[in-house]
């Protein structure tokens, strides 16, 4: 085969990449990953109002030299994206997390590993030694229990292993009515565990929470949650007392995931917070909330510097990294892609990704005229207007 056509199979689109994906995975861990709730209109928003945003460029701007370096919480990223978590990554590849984790290291970006993990914290932070000073940020995403004691042994466990930050999922006191999930429940494969959890290896049922999904009634809801232990997940998070009684509990940096709002952020700057990720969990929880690229400028605007800013929601070309910059945000997340390019080519499909986002977020640049992330501001971009022709600029 001649250099040209092998070259023409490599996929060089993260869209390519998750078209590849599809036809690897089977059909329900597919569908389980790519899902939103409900009729899927919030999963589908995120991605809509990003395309809907248009780029402004300026010419005559001597471009030689574009850096797409950012520092976050004193670590520089070679471009402003990291991994967000998601869950159960060997469903997507034998090595699952680890091999994300390695990618991430070898590019220098931030992880985020879910406390759904089918590799156990401790052997992801052994693997890329995480601890090591000129590495990347690695954070630990937590679900709070409704047993107390419970997650706090999962903190200690995480701050031990070297995880520096503690992302706590805010957006989730029940799981979204996700159908697809309750058509066809997800069960784990033989030999494969949630293994940041005390469950018995083995069990091979859904999580409680995906059991609750079915639940018919109130009531058979309230006796689910009566006989789910400690695992489930707490409903009763409040400003007042959660973020406090996590300062105690760790010195990892709190990071809230599941802002939507400019009085959350507020709240969250307020109760002590180190940053906050703007995120709706990709539509996968309540649907008919607005994308997160609507209401990112209105929040970025209510923290005001005073902490990071982290977007996450339908980010699939560099582009959309740059309009999230322009908005207002520190650092985008990225979830879904990294899951296509883990089970198109695991580190090597991740590193993909990674290198075909900078190279668009590169080219993005330079054709609009800015030379750094620090130049991209919200002048670089406008908005169809909806009755006329024309662009308002936002």
């Amino acid at each position: 085969m001649s250099q040209k056509a092998a070259s023409s199979t490599v996929p060089i689109t993260v869209t390519e990449i998750e078209a590849i994906a599809k036809t690897r995975l089977p059909k329900n861990v597919y569908d389980y990953y790519s899902c939103g709730a409900d009729e899927e209109k919030a999963r589908d928003r995120n991605v809509y109002m990003l395309d809907r945003l248009l780029i402004t460029p300026r010419v005559m701007v001597d471009v030689t030299h574009i850096d797409t370096s950012t520092t976050t919480f004193g670590k520089r990223h070679p471009f402003p994206v990291a991994f967000a978590p998601s869950a159960m990554q060997r469903l997507c590849h034998p090595r699952g997390e680890i091999e994300t984790a390695e990618a991430a290291a070898s590019i220098d970006l931030s992880m985020t590993l879910s406390s759904q993990s089918t590799t156990s914290l401790e052997d992801v932070a052994k693997a890329c030694n995480i601890s090591k000073p000129d590495g990347p940020d690695f954070w630990f995403q937590l679900y709070l229990t409704q047993d107390p004691e419970y997650s706090l042994k999962l903190i200690k466990r995480a701050e031990k292993a070297g995880y520096t930050g503690l992302v706590l999922t805010v957006d989730t006191p029940v799981l979204g009515n996700r159908i697809n999930e309750r058509k066809t429940p997800l069960v784990l494969p033989e030999g494969m565990n949630l293994e940041n959890y005390d469950r018995p290896k083995g069990e091979r049922k859904p999580a409680k929470e995906r059991i609750f999904l079915n639940a018919h009634t109130v009531e058979e809801a309230n006796e689910i949650v009566k006989e789910s232990g400690p695992t489930m997940h707490s409903s009763s998070l409040t400003w007042e007392h959660t973020i406090p009684w996590l300062r105690k509990a760790t010195s990892m940096k709190i990071i809230l995931k599941g802002i939507m709002t400019a009085e959350d952020a507020k709240l969250a700057v307020q109760h002590g917070a180190d940053a906050i990720v703007v995120s709706n969990h990709g539509g996968r929880q309540l649907d008919l909330v607005p994308a997160t690229i609507e209401v990112l400028p209105a929040i970025a605007e209510a923290v005001s510097g005073r902490i990071p800013v982290i977007f996450d929601g339908g980010v699939r070309r560099g582009s959309d990294v740059f309009k999230a910059i322009a908005l207002g945000a520190d650092l985008v997340l990225i979830g879904r892609p990294v899951l296509w390019g883990l089970s198109y080519d695991g580190k090597k499909g991740v590193e993909a990704v990674c290198n075909i986002l900078e190279r668009e977020l590169s080219r993005t640049m330079a054709l609009a005229g800015v030379r750094s992330i620090k130049e991209i501001t919200k002048d670089s971009l406008g908005i169809a207007k909806w009755n006329g022709f024309g662009i308002s600029k936002l």
